[in-house]
């Protein structure tokens, strides 16, 4: 017996040790209050951008969650209300799967803020499928939707001083490619609907995100406004709820013991959006808080901005 309970106590002091030294992940260590300041999160009703939002909120900044699910969307409103202290947290009706949404948010955003320091384009899902306008849904949601709706508030964010745009992105993208024959002519980066295709789906898109970041850093040269793409970790979110019970079923085991909380997951975003001095590293990428590389197409500065083009053309601005 004793034997038995000193390899479980050496199991459970390891697993401590591990979590609290890799596990548990970087921290952001911004002290900034943003009193006065107003930040946008998309898919702010859960996971890592409720966490970010509840952060913001925290700072004293006016947050507006930037969600589809109203319903959800209200109640974390009220969440975070509550656990900030903070009653400038509201809830504004955005669905990047409808370019429609996306410039209906805009237009309403523009008409009744007047002003736009942090866009958080926190949103993101892993689902087959296709967009009110046609598009692959992850394209569609995951780059297509933020790039048009990074587009429309550029302005106010340009007018609103030092400003920033965080795009989540993850380390998926290395494995991602951008074949704009596949997008001409499936308004998808993938030819097919299997698991295979959606997660592929899903680095693409990954990839496209912190292409488009890269790009925008080189347009808003000697702007006010600066932007970073970023890896939050492995975290448990529900990133995957539309999968299928036992295709999810080794995620939901394995998040409970290894990956990070949605706090956890916030801090890279965070820190990216509050940290001191990161002006010259505008368009760069970030993990665990700290600069980091990315593949060697995410740093193909023709491919970006061929990738720019195309999104102005389906989004039709050009």
């Amino acid at each position: 017996m004793s034997v038995v309970l000193a390899i479980i106590t050496a199991a459970i002091t390891a697993y401590v040790v591990l979590y609290y030294n890799v596990l548990r992940g970087s921290r952001c260590r911004s002290t900034v209050m943003l009193k006065g300041k107003t930040a946008v999160v998309t898919g702010a009703n859960t996971g890592i951008g409720k966490a970010t939002a509840l952060d913001l909120a925290r700072r004293g900044a006016r947050v507006i969650l930037a969600c589809r699910n109203k319903e959800k969307a209200e109640a974390a409103v009220y969440d975070i209300r509550r656990e900030s202290g903070n009653a400038a947290v509201l809830f504004m009706h955005l669905d990047l799967a409808s370019l429609k949404s996306v410039r209906d948010f805009a237009e309403t955003f523009l008409k009744t803020e007047p002003r736009l320091d942090l866009l958080i384009n926190n949103a993101g899902l892993m689902l087959a499928g296709r967009t009110e306008d046609g598009f692959g849904m992850m394209f569609g949601v995951n780059h297509l939707g933020h790039f048009l709706l990074t587009l429309l508030l550029l302005d106010r964010l340009k007018a609103s001083g030092q400003s920033r745009i965080v795009n989540v992105s993850s380390r998926l993208h290395q494995k991602g490619s951008v074949d704009f024959n596949t997008l001409s002519t499936h308004k998808d980066l993938v030819t097919g609907q299997s698991l295979w295709h959606c997660f592929m789906g899903y680095c693409h898109s990954k990839l496209c995100n912190v292409l488009f970041t890269r790009e925008l850093a080189n347009r808003l040269e000697g702007s006010s406004v600066t932007c970073y793409s970023l890896h939050p970790g492995v975290v448990a979110t529900e990133i995957g709820r539309n999968i299928s019970l036992w295709m999810r079923l080794p995620q939901l085991l394995c998040s409970k013991l290894f990956f990070l909380t949605p706090e956890g997951g916030a801090q890279t975003t965070l820190h990216c959006a509050l940290q001191e001095g990161l002006e010259p590293l505008s368009g760069r990428y970030f993990t665990s808080c700290t600069l980091d590389e990315v593949s060697d197409m995410a740093r193909d500065d023709g491919l970006a901005k061929k990738l720019w083009e195309v999104s102005e053309r389906m989004c039709g601005l050009s």
